[in-house]
């Protein structure tokens, strides 16, 4: 799992269209292995980032759960307090 990509399901609010461009976008470079595609790659590039995302939209779209929506800063913070423990720093 690439760790740069978030969880995006059931926040409060809603993951905008730039989160869900921005997993897609790391996803496919997770796959390609390219950060940045050459010119002969970019248009295969750029497409499977659309379809990528498009596909993600979709899947947001139509899960449902019964679970409270997160709030993102509580999320955040719990994510940066397990950081300090797996590094070995304090949590902040």
């Amino acid at each position: 799992m690439c760790r740069s990509i978030k969880t995006l399901f059931n926040f409060d609010p809603p993951a905008a269209e730039e989160e869900i461009r921005a997993a897609a976008l790391q996803f496919v470079r997770k796959i390609s292995g390219f950060t940045a595609p050459s010119k002969a790659n970019a248009p295969a590039f750029d497409a499977a980032v659309d379809e990528v995302a498009d596909a993600a939209r979709r899947l947001l779209e139509s899960l449902e759960t019964r679970a409270p929506r997160r709030d993102r800063e509580v999320e955040a913070q719990k994510a940066k307090a397990a950081a300090a423990i797996r590094y070995g720093r304090a949590p902040a």
